[in-house]
């Protein structure tokens, strides 16, 4: 009885373990099985300190391991072209004058005064084929190619030459999954040589400071696999004037260094001693009469590329956003302010109808956390933001009137392309024929608002308030933001109705004091026609 048990037992086991295998056979075969790590999460990232010294052989050495993984990319688009009469206005009416002037002229093809004269029919749009150049490296050895997302951004086809091999042997790719903010793109080799494909390895960009020696390896002017050499000579945050920006309301953190990038060294290896990519090379600084290298280039940090690879490799970037523009807590305001130290990011603006006003965000908020995790600074929030998932409702700790509050902020899905193309131009409002009150130790000329104006901005009757109407160059209030067309309503915590009243509570401000202000400004992309903003400005 115990032996036939025992076999029955060892027959049950036989059983399951062979069912086990056919499953896995039958999962492997149906593209059933999940993933392996290489395929669904971002490449490993070695953050091992660099050491050792640099010797006679270090670049070149570096050279040699890396170039085979860094490959020529032709990216072909067509694109609309314009011809001489575009140029010179070669139509009755010029095309020129109407583009610059277009209240000063009658429609196309219509004479002035002779409003029966039918519109010149228009000839379709001609394209012409343009074929942009620019580089690459592989990441696995399935061909799967970063690059930047400018490279390729509306190519109609894309031809990728590897390392070694003859100048005319190509291999089609296709875009996989493209990012504006980051400026990158992951391609997929539809065809494939015969041999398997190098690759290269991630080190971690957070590592690099400004001295720290680099490598640049790409293709500038068609040149193959140039090696350039020199230093990371800064970082730029997203809320820094040096940063990329990639779309009218946003900016990317990027590496600055003077090792030589050239068109054509766009999406290349930006390379650390030890052979590992820590950046994607994306810009150049130039001037009006120089297209090449100025000794200050910028490459997006390989860190912000492995965060995103696995959105990438699914063929979409999600990001979330909560509609306020935020600034840094400013040293001189931790005080007027009701902080306890320098932390935090500072609201400027509230965008109508968006996440944060449904929240109850206002203006003149100083955000100490998001989820629970405390926010260091701007910078620190915008990263916060953009890694939540959209639709997520996020609890918030805010500073108000020098008080704590608890909001619960539901984030929404970032747009660039919304974005980049809702941005408008802000002008500023004329001047009125008031006595202006000028104002000592912040360099601006205030005025009362006239009614032509609050009609003019479709402000609420009985808006009143100081118009700034000129703003003196280098002064603390062009420094801090201020423009003229700009109404001043409230001056810390006291509301102004007049110039004179502004003038008296900014008086009230000690030298080196610092003024908070609310501000009414013009925009147009609002349905009211103006927005209201904070701001820190530190009296000189």
């Amino acid at each position: 009885m115990f032996n036939r048990n025992k076999s029955t037992l060892f027959y049950m086991f036989l059983v399951v373990v062979a069912s086990v295998m056919v499953g896995m056979v039958l999962a492997s075969r149906l593209d059933l099985s999940s993933q392996s790590s290489a395929q669904s999460l971002a490449p490993a990232v070695n953050s091992a300190p660099i050491t050792g010294p640099v010797t006679a052989t270090t670049f070149r050495e570096v050279a040699n391991m890396v170039s085979p993984a860094v490959v020529n990319i032709r990216a072909d688009s067509m694109q609309p072209t314009q011809d001489l009469s575009d140029l010179f206005g070669g139509d009755d009416q010029g095309d020129l004058f109407n583009r610059l002037f277009p209240q000063g002229r009658p429609p196309r093809g219509q004479s002035q005064g002779d409003e029966d004269t039918p519109r010149r029919r228009q000839a379709p749009p001609r394209e012409e084929l343009v074929r942009a150049r620019g580089t690459g490296f592989i990441i696995d050895k399935s061909g799967l190619i970063l690059t930047n997302n400018h490279v390729v951004e509306g190519a109609t086809k894309i031809l990728v030459s590897l390392y070694g091999e003859d100048d005319d042997q190509e291999y089609a790719a296709k875009v996989v999954g493209r990012d504006q903010l980051t400026d990158s793109a992951l391609l997929q080799l539809t065809e494939k040589p015969n041999h398997d494909l190098p690759t290269i390895k991630f080190g971690d960009s957070a590592q690099m400071q400004p001295g720290d020696w680099v490598m640049a390896i790409g293709n500038p002017f068609g040149l193959d696999h140039t090696v350039s050499v020199g230093v990371i000579s800064g970082s730029r945050s997203g809320n820094d004037e040096g940063a990329l920006r990639v779309a009218a309301l946003r900016t990317a953190d990027v590496l600055q260094t003077d090792a030589a990038i050239n068109p054509g060294n766009s999406g290349g290896p930006l390379i650390n001693l030890r052979g590992e990519v820590i950046g994607i090379n994306t810009a150049i600084a130039t001037t009006g009469m120089s297209q090449g290298n100025m000794g200050v280039g910028f490459a997006i940090p390989s860190n912000s590329i492995r965060e995103i690879l696995p959105q990438l490799r699914a063929g979409k970037v999600t990001r979330s956003r909560v509609g306020v523009q935020v600034g840094p807590v400013r040293r001189q305001a931790v005080d007027e302010l009701g902080l306890k130290e320098k932390a935090g990011a500072l609201v400027s603006t509230v965008e109508e109808g968006g996440p944060a006003e449904k929240a109850g965000v206002e203006i003149g908020d100083v955000i100490l956390s998001w989820n629970g995790q405390p926010v260091k600074g701007s910078d620190d929030l915008v990263r916060m933001v953009v890694r939540t998932k959209p639709g997520t409702t996020v609890p918030v700790r805010v500073v108000r009137d020098k008080k704590e509050r608890s909001l619960n902020v539901t984030v929404e899905e970032l747009d660039l392309d919304a974005e980049a193309g809702g941005k408008g131009r802000e002008r500023s409002s004329d001047r009125t024929s008031l006595e202006p009150e000028q104002n000592k130790g912040f360099g601006m000329t205030l005025e009362n608002v006239p009614a032509e104006l609050t009609r003019r901005m479709r402000l609420p009757d009985g808006t009143r308030g100081a118009v700034i109407t000129d703003v003196d160059q280098g002064s603390p209030a062009a420094d801090f933001g201020l423009r003229p067309g700009d109404i001043i309503f409230r001056v810390g915590s006291a509301a102004v109705a007049t110039a004179v009243e502004a003038q008296r509570e900014l008086n009230r401000v000690p030298a080196g004091g610092t003024a908070l202000l609310r501000v009414i400004r013009r925009d147009q992309n609002t349905t009211k026609g103006y927005r209201e903003i904070f701001l820190t400005v530190t009296k000189g």
